[in-house]
């Protein structure tokens, strides 16, 4: 569709959110069959957002069990929502049956102490009652999480459970058209915010500063449901890339990188770098720097379509010993790098030469991902970017347009030069 408009319109064909919450509970049944399962357990947020369509609040993300979600066979999805929270539900998700919404029986992994036995049974005799209205008691259940809680009373309740997290990911890998113009609105969004970081940019700020900026920015913009990071590195801090920021003082020529890690836009999530230099031009040797990591990107780029793995895809980066004389691939880990982008931050496919070399996954039309590769002198300057991409049958669409050719310099005092000097 490519519209990036943010809400809906009677004029102009949008997200059809309605078509992309069939498409994603139809995609995820369709897998649990598919792997012979009777029924999906499901606990991580991503995944339980995938199949209800529903929102939870960020305090109740990444604690499993504090709501879950259960898919039996041809039924509509049965959410076990957090104490009374399902009433909202109710008024806010109405595509989930009345009576397919519960309160969930939680012990907090683990932290409800002696009481964690108590309620994992609440919980486990709720997933049977729900599996024998379903018709399909007794059958093979697949989870996206398990605890040593869990073990033992799945093994006493004679609870036949595997894998179910595989069968979620192969869903969540391919994406349906309105779930690309999902992520192209959200690439929309990242242009914008680089744009917006170009300009509040200057020597003098700090890092935290700039990321308190853009997380003002971000949360703005109608949709915005959470930003989990954004990351904002500066001079020493770029190399090794701590992935992080600090209240370092941003200086005259500093390399200066900032990825959206990610914003999340009605769910989708971003994976964004660009790198940029403040009040002066980057050096002969920082350009020849930045040149090697773009080659790296788009050299890897050029290697996605329909039909090829992830193999070919990192084999166009060189080795962790060759980029860096480190000892195995696993030193230099996500330093080179793809994943998935989607309602989380890794979807398939996950591309690095630890693994992809030895155990190819395919690429197929619809998946969305990211490519990020960087470069730079310990403990003085790192370079870091990234491209968002969408697969389609016959070409490869960029969703990340904040230019990327050269350092984006910011403010650049004309005449001036290091004169030799290192840093």
């Amino acid at each position: 569709m490519a519209n990036v408009g943010m809400v809906g319109l009677d004029w102009q064909q949008r997200i059809n959110w309605d078509r992309l919450r069939k498409f994603r509970t139809e995609r995820a049944r369709e897998r649990m069959k598919a792997h012979g399962l009777s029924a999906m357990l499901c606990m991580y947020d991503e995944n339980v957002r995938y199949i209800t369509g529903t929102l939870t609040p960020g305090w109740n993300r990444l604690k499993p069990g504090l709501r879950y979600c259960l898919l039996c066979g041809d039924d509509a999805p049965v959410l076990f929502e957090q104490g009374d929270i399902g009433a909202q539900v109710h008024r806010h998700s109405p595509w989930i049956p009345k009576d397919h919404v519960r309160w969930s029986y939680a012990w907090i992994k683990g932290a409800a102490g002696p009481a964690s036995t108590q309620q994992v049974k609440k919980f486990v005799n709720g997933i049977k009652q729900e599996m024998k209205k379903a018709n399909i008691a007794g059958g093979k259940l697949g989870v996206d999480f398990i605890d040593i809680n869990m073990i033992q009373i799945f093994k006493d309740e004679k609870i036949d459970w595997t894998d179910g997290m595989t069968a979620m990911m192969e869903a969540r890998a391919v994406k349906n058209e309105d779930e690309q113009e999902a992520l192209r609105i959200v690439g929309a969004i990242g242009d914008a915010a680089h744009w917006e970081f170009m300009k509040y940019l200057k020597p003098g700020r700090t890092e935290n500063q700039m990321t308190a900026h853009i997380m003002e920015y971000l949360y703005s913009i109608a949709g915005m449901e959470d930003v989990e990071d954004v990351i904002v590195s500066s001079g020493p801090n770029t190399w090794p890339n701590w992935r992080n920021f600090s209240d370092r003082i941003i200086q005259p020529g500093d390399i200066v990188f900032m990825d959206l890690a990610a914003l999340t836009w009605n769910g989708y999530k971003s994976c964004y770098y660009r790198t940029y230099c403040a009040g002066k031009e980057p050096t002969r040797e920082q350009k020849d720097i930045y040149a090697t990591a773009l080659k790296w990107l788009y050299d890897s780029m050029k290697a996605v379509k329909v039909g090829t793995t992830t193999r070919e895809i990192a084999s166009k980066w060189p080795s962790a010993k060759e980029a860096w004389g480190y000892a195995e691939e696993d030193q230099a880990a996500a330093n080179l790098w793809g994943h998935g982008l989607g309602l989380a931050q890794y979807d398939q496919p996950v591309i690095s030469r630890i693994w992809s070399l030895d155990h190819p996954v395919e690429i197929k039309e619809g998946m969305v991902f990211a490519l990020e590769t960087q470069h730079g002198k310990q403990f003085e300057w790192g370079v870091r970017i990234e491209e968002m991409l969408i697969v389609h049958k016959d070409r490869v669409e960029l969703i990340s347009n904040f230019p990327v050719e050269q350092f984006t310099v910011v403010d650049p005092m004309p005449g001036y030069s290091t004169l030799g000097w290192s840093r």
